[in-house]
Formats: structure tokens, C-alpha cells, sequence
């Protein structure tokens, strides 16, 4: 027993014993008086209120505010307090943690690229971001028939989610005789040989930047595939272009 109160390990008990009833000793005669004697107060009512008004009104009686989450959708006023925790009229301790949940007003989206799509992928397109095709003009044009070649937003403008976007289709001139062929995921140099072979030639190039794709990657084109062109006709496509490179040097290639 006398080798044993000699070791490190007890020595590591003892020490951890002490230790602990002095936790207690502090716990039970300072921590817990201080504690149960602390003065109580009432948790004001801030919902409705204005995010900014919330947080004076809350500090202003000694509490603590902080804004636990911002959601959006839903149908209270942008930068309005809809749910506190803890509740308005909670008997609570003075310096207690005030938790506020705030609207972010409605959800917006971007406008995608319609431009070049059948009305059918474009209805599925603003489906996806929860817009709504709205209406759809026809227009005698030389683009191919039941193309979209216009739009009432331009890609990248934010709408509200339930927006309506109205499209502008051609009604064509006739009909082509050249489907147009799928030149997405190709090469620059194959996308070129591949309307050639079929009597259609490269339009309007726009390089983009891309961190997962090789560089001269064709990432989407205009009109898309299955559009019906005359022979001659050209083809707009959009291209990768590597980061640290100029476009005027793409070009040039």
C-alpha cells in the first residue's frame, strides 16, 4: 500500500480529487448564488419589428440579440423579425441570449439563356428556377422555325421566383433543309468540320471561362441541335477559354 501512495498514479488521483471538491466548493458558494439571485425580466415582443428596432428594443433591456437565421419566401416583409426564441413573455434571466429568426423578403432567381431553345426546354428551364413561361410571340424571321431568338429578360436578370418571362419564336421563312447538328462537349476544331460537313458555318464565338473543362470545349451553341437551318447558315457557339489567357489570343488561334 506504501509503494502505491508513492506512485505518480496516486499522487494524479489525489490532486484530481482536490481539484474537483474545489469546483464544487466555487460552484455550490459563489457560481449558484449568483446565479439564483440574478435579476429576472420579461422578454419583450419584437416580431413584426424591423430587424434594427428588434435589436435596440432587446439591448435596451439588458438582453443579448442575435440573428439566428434569415429566410426567405416567405410572406412577411423583407427585414422583419416572424419568430424569436425565447418567446415574448418569457420570465428570463437579465443578459439572456435573444435569438432572432428575420425575412430575407422574397426569393429571386437568375433569367437563364432561352435564346436558341425550343419552347419546350425553355418551359422546363424557368421550371427549374420556379419561373413561369409567359407569353410567346411569333415573328417571321430568317431563324429557324419554333426557335426562340428573343426574350423578355436578358440572361442573368433577377425576377422573383414565380416571375413570368415572355419569349419572342420564329415562325421561320419557309423551313430549313440543314438540321443543325449537337456540337456541345466538341472541340473548336471538330465543331468547325462538323457544320461544314453539313453546309453550315461557325458565327459568333464566345469564349468563357472554365475551371473543369479543356480549354476550346464548345459549352453551348445557338441555335441547338435539332433546329432546322438553310445551307450557309451560321451557328453561334460558346467556347472554353483557359484563365490566364486573353480572348483576342483564342481568337487569333
Amino acid at each position: 500500500m506504501k509503494k502505491f501512495i508513492r506512485t505518480p498514479l496516486f499522487r494524479k488521483i489525489v490532486l484530481g480529487l482536490v481539484g474537483f471538491g474545489v469546483f464544487i466548493f466555487i460552484l455550490d458558494t459563489l457560481i449558484m448564488p449568483w446565479y439564483v439571485s440574478s435579476a429576472e425580466t420579461t422578454v419583450p415582443n419584437v416580431l413584426g419589428s424591423k430587424e434594427a428596432d428588434a435589436i435596440d428594443l432587446l439591448m435596451h433591456n439588458g438582453f443579448r440579440p442575435l440573428i439566428s437565421d434569415t429566410s426567405y419566401g416567405l410572406k412577411v416583409a423583407k427585414g422583419e423579425v416572424f419568430l424569436q426564441k425565447p418567446e415574448a413573455g418569457k420570465i428570463v434571466k437579465v443578459g439572456r441570449t435573444v435569438y432572432l429568426f428575420v425575412s430575407g423578403g422574397d426569393k429571386v432567381v437568375s433569367v437563364p439563356l432561352l435564346k436558341g431553345k425550343s419552347i419546350l426546354d425553355a418551359k422546363f428551364a424557368l421550371e427549374r428556377l420556379g419561373l413561369k413561361l409567359g407569353r410567346i410571340e411569333r415573328v417571321s424571321s430568317s431563324k429557324p422555325e419554333d426557335m426562340i431568338f428573343d426574350q423578355q429578360y436578358a440572361e442573368g436578370t433577377t425576377l422573383k421566383q414565380g416571375g413570368v418571362v415572355g419569349v419572342t419564336v420564329s415562325a421561320g421563312r419557309g423551313g430549313g433543309s440543314v438540321i443543325v447538328p449537337d456540337l456541345i462537349g466538341k472541340t473548336l476544331s471538330d465543331a468547325r468540320r462538323i457544320l461544314s460537313d453539313n453546309s453550315l458555318i461557325v458565327g459568333k464565338i464566345n469564349f468563357q471561362q472554365s475551371s473543369t473543362l479543356l480549354p476550346n470545349t464548345i459549352l453551348d451553341q445557338y441555335p441547338s441541335s435539332g433546329n432546322k437551318l438553310n445551307p450557309g447558315d451560321a451557328v453561334d457557339i460558346f467556347v472554353t477559354k483557359p484563365a490566364d489567357r486573353n480572348i483576342s489570343d483564342e481568337e487569333n488561334e
